[in-house]
């Protein structure tokens, strides 16, 4: 018999931010997140981002075992931007068990027909920079990276048989990092710099923080029309930022300013530490910082994380200027490969600068949907 527990106390959301270490304790190509980070997410003392939305976590106990996981939320604030009543289901683990795994997904769906919400939509937690869909190509291909949900291959066949249907497809690209900027590239750079656009670089973090908050304002205002998006006030800013800037590198943070200093647009990358956070078990200390130190010092990959143009100029060939600088700092360090990241099948502009390069679409993600009526 399955018995369903909702969380309430500390011990309870430790036993859920637990469980999939042990799910997938032996799964290689699964990424173990960092422990203090996934607190920073699912402990509303921590995240801000449970203020503005209703919320409820559910553990399935069977034989006297945590068995699955799964957490409901509504986006009040994506809600009434997007004229949506919509509960998303997010962090849903459990074993190869379908009676724990409908326990589960029917949970969630009953709270939110309980808050009249008309659809449920997962996996996809507070905003899209949280990890979203359930991986459904490239499940032996490699490792995963940062921020992303490298799951078994049969929640697939768990959500499709509960009725749900593709809301959306996510890609992951692999491309190779040329040995020199193309000339296209240059001219279009040069146009953008006479006409008074500019890179800002850094070589320290602490150099980056007066920018974060302009960073954000543009983030909101450009990622309005992308799914899954709710604007960040000041304090998801901050706890955003002070969760990824200690392990950035400041030289993969690029900036453009235009005449009067406004940021107009920027991108973010890393090298893969993909290697390094494996062998963290989650846990920096008391040594796992030190496989990640030595992560960024053998990787060949960079990983994209973030980025964005003004939508008003879009095509003063400010892409180009983030392209050169970009690479430019990658070839310098040795870099080789690229990864896109996280693309909506949709957003064929970001998908075209990528399939320029030598490139493979090595990881496929869904964001599925179902109706509560």
């Amino acid at each position: 018999m399955i018995q369903l527990l909702e969380v309430h106390t500390k011990k309870e959301l430790k036993q859920f931010i637990m469980l999939p270490y042990t799910i997938h304790k032996n799964h290689k190509e699964w990424l173990p997140p960092l422990i203090s980070d996934e607190w920073k997410i699912f402990d509303k003392t921590k995240n801000h981002s449970f203020e503005h939305c209703n919320t409820i976590l559910y553990l399935a106990k069977k034989n006297n075992a945590i068995v699955g996981r799964i957490m409901g939320i509504i986006n009040h604030i994506y809600n009434k931007g997007s004229n949506e009543k919509n509960v998303r289901f997010f962090g849903l683990e459990c074993y190869d068990d379908a009676e724990v795994y409908d326990k589960l997904i029917t949970a969630v769906e009953a709270w939110g027909k309980e808050k009249q919400m008309d659809k449920i939509i997962g996996p996809l937690g507070f905003s899209d920079k949280d990890p979203q869909g359930f991986l459904i190509e490239g499940f032996k291909e490699q490792i995963t990276v940062m921020v992303t949900n490298h799951s078994y291959e049969y929640m697939i066949s768990h959500t499709e048989r509960n009725g749900y249907q593709k809301k959306l497809d996510i890609f992951q690209y692999t491309a190779k990092i040329p040995e020199k900027t193309a000339e296209i590239y240059t001219r279009i750079a040069e146009r953008a710099t006479r006409n008074g656009y500019k890179v800002k670089e850094f070589k320290k973090s602490n150099q980056v923080k007066p920018y974060i908050n302009d960073v954000f304002q543009l983030i909101n205002k450009t990622y309005k029309d992308i799914y899954g998006f709710a604007p960040l006030d000041d304090k998801e800013a901050k706890e955003f930022s002070e969760r990824f800037l200690p392990l950035l590198k400041p030289q993969y943070i690029k900036l453009v300013l235009d005449a009067s200093n406004t940021i107009v647009a920027f991108v973010v990358a890393m090298p893969d530490i993909s290697e390094g956070f494996k062998k963290t078990k989650g846990r920096l200390f008391p040594f796992g910082f030190l496989h990640i130190l030595k992560a960024f010092k053998k990787t060949n990959q960079l990983n994209l994380l973030l980025g964005c143009v003004d939508e008003n100029i879009r095509n003063s060939g400010l892409v180009a200027l983030l392209n050169i600088a970009l690479l430019d700092a990658a070839r310098s360090n040795n870099l080789t490969v690229l990864d896109s990241h996280l693309i909506l099948e949709e957003n064929t502009k970001m998908r075209a600068i990528i399939e320029r390069m030598e490139h493979t679409i090595y990881k496929k993600y869904r964001i599925f949907e179902k109706s509560l009526d």
